[in-house]
């Protein structure tokens, strides 16, 4: 049996900072893992963006609430729940996503904390833990479950490595052609093809 674990922003809904971003105008946060691979760096430029500029918590989550899944991504999502169990491994925070999970209908999710001041600002970050999604798929190996894996991004590279299958969605040029092992893919249906042959090579190896 496999597990099938997914990034979020980037693969079913957009990137929440490129979307804040373009409501307030601050072109500063338009930086993402696709620019900064390092995340620790990048989290410290957007909460050092956003406190320069007044922005709290309650700004972000009013365009979180006015954001919508990408095209075609409830659709995949229920397809690929109907063939194995999903799980969202994302660099977001829990703070964020609740809007979000809701239109996916509550897949599970695995993802990070933010700090906030009594006032509502943002003062920093809490990880579940470094390098979190390639840690959650070796536990899972732990337990016998091979894993396919889908991300957009240099953050999503351990998980894809660590996976049995890894797919690459909508990735940036420079991390498709960095990690050529894995297969792109540039639509839903193509992410279909891509997990049926994973899942069919993985049912060989049996």
């Amino acid at each position: 049996m496999y597990l099938s674990c997914l990034d979020l922003e980037g693969v079913l809904v957009p990137e929440i900072w490129l979307c804040v971003a373009e409501h307030t105008g601050i072109d500063e946060l338009r930086v993402t893992t696709r620019d900064i691979p390092d995340y620790d760096q990048l989290m410290r430029h957007r909460i050092s963006v956003i406190s320069k500029n007044g922005l709290r918590l309650a700004d972000i989550e009013q365009v979180i609430n006015g954001m919508t899944p990408l095209p075609g991504a409830v659709e995949f999502l229920n397809w690929l729940r109907e063939r194995s169990q999903v799980i969202i491994l994302s660099d977001t925070f829990y703070q964020f996503a609740g809007p979000l999970m809701r239109q996916l209908q509550w897949p599970a999710l695995f993802c990070n904390y933010l700090t906030i001041d009594d006032g509502g600002r943002i003062e920093g970050y809490r990880l579940r833990q470094i390098d979190q999604k390639r840690q959650v798929v070796k536990v899972l190996h732990q337990l016998n479950f091979k894993i396919i894996a889908a991300g957009d991004s240099y953050n999503d590279i351990s998980m894809l490595n660590e996976a049995d299958r890894g797919i690459l969605f909508r990735p940036p040029d420079s991390v498709a052609g960095q990690f050529t092992q894995h297969p792109v893919t540039h639509d839903y249906e193509q992410l279909r093809v891509a997990f049926r042959a994973a899942a069919v090579e993985l049912d060989t190896q049996e």
